[in-house]
């Protein structure tokens, strides 16, 4: 990986406590380079950020339109949802639709990050399913595409014939071919880029309306999905849904764990893709609000801005005690 540059700063009273440094790019609609800090030929894992790709097969091969999908449910394809029963409810119905349950994921059980749901396994005496892994609608997606291709049960083998799909789609919007991959949370395969590549990728989906092919028509699907239901893609007083709510249908924004975060802008044919690498979530929300912001979609005033932009730092008696800021690059 290249030199990263400071993007945040993070100060304690009147002394800079931590610096996070980082990659940022923004692409036009032909994949051109219009903005950039740190070292766009960075090679990075996507994580979760790139699900909007990993769904191109679901409705591309027919499979979406062939077990009638909902735009609530492609939404859900490309979340990293909290386990809120507005979540959970709609994959345990997606699934029953299909004639399968929860034994039929590989994603794992995880523990909601919905407080209320947490709280309702705990007080009930159940444990996590697999249904609350924050990856189970991307799942829901998978299991979709298998069933429609009859293709074997284990579809997170990298040999798999939908991740053989996944692996084609990305290395196509991306521009790039894949160096590899790494064994996700979830258990899918992750294939890496370069952070020039996922803005790509991004900048893809933006223009998808200059183009009538099969790709750019799922690719618009799955974007107005994410715009239509912000509160699927990650849940309510997250940083995905509120920032999209706060660019009123400008932007479908996703973000991925260690740092990374991606954003569409379609009216701009724009795309951004960004890396901490230090991983740090308050970072990576930082440095997207500031871009949306650099670019006009998001209003500097706005609370999902002012939450994560210039946000204080307050300690366990609500005392403000610093501010996480943007570094000199971003300001």
């Amino acid at each position: 990986m290249g030199k990263a540059v400071d993007l945040v700063d993070v100060w304690r009273g009147d002394i800079l406590e931590c610096v996070h440094q980082g990659h940022a790019v923004i692409c036009d609609g032909s994949g051109q380079i219009t903005f950039a800090l740190g070292d766009p030929q960075a090679v990075i894992y996507p994580r979760s950020s790139c699900k909007m790709v990993q769904a191109l097969p679901l409705i591309e091969s027919g499979a979406a339109d062939a077990f009638g999908l909902r735009v609530d449910q492609l939404a859900l394809s490309c979340a990293s949802h909290i386990g809120a029963a507005y979540h959970t409810d709609r994959v345990a119905e997606w699934l029953g639709a299909m004639g399968l349950s929860d034994d039929d994921f590989r994603c794992g059980p995880q523990e909601p990050s919905d407080r209320a749901a947490r709280d309702a396994l705990i007080r009930s005496g159940e444990t996590p399913c697999q249904i609350h892994n924050n990856c189970s609608g991307k799942h829901s997606g998978f299991l979709t595409l298998t069933k429609h291709l009859k293709a074997g049960p284990d579809y997170v083998d990298p040999t798999h014939p939908i991740q053989q799909a996944i692996r084609t789609a990305f290395e196509e919007v991306t521009g790039e071919d894949s160096p590899g991959y790494g064994i996700d949370g979830c258990s899918a395969p992750n294939f890496a880029t370069t952070v020039h590549g996922l803005a790509r990728a991004m900048a893809h989906f933006a223009s998808a309306a200059d183009r009538s092919d099969r790709r750019a028509g799922a690719q618009q699907r799955l974007v107005q999905a994410m715009m239509a239901f912000p509160e699927l893609v990650s849940g309510e007083g997250m940083a995905c849904t509120e920032l999209m709510r706060a660019c009123n249908g400008r932007a479908a924004i996703k973000g991925g764990a260690e740092g990374v975060y991606v954003a569409i802008l379609p009216d701009l044919k724009t795309g951004i893709a960004i890396k901490i690498t230090d991983g740090a979530t308050r970072a990576s929300e930082a440095v997207i609000a500031a871009l949306l912001i650099r670019l006009g979609v998001l209003s500097a005033n706005h609370p999902a801005a002012l939450a994560r932009l210039n946000a204080p730092v307050k300690n366990r008696r609500d005392i403000v005690t610093g501010y996480v800021r943007p570094a000199a690059a971003l300001a």
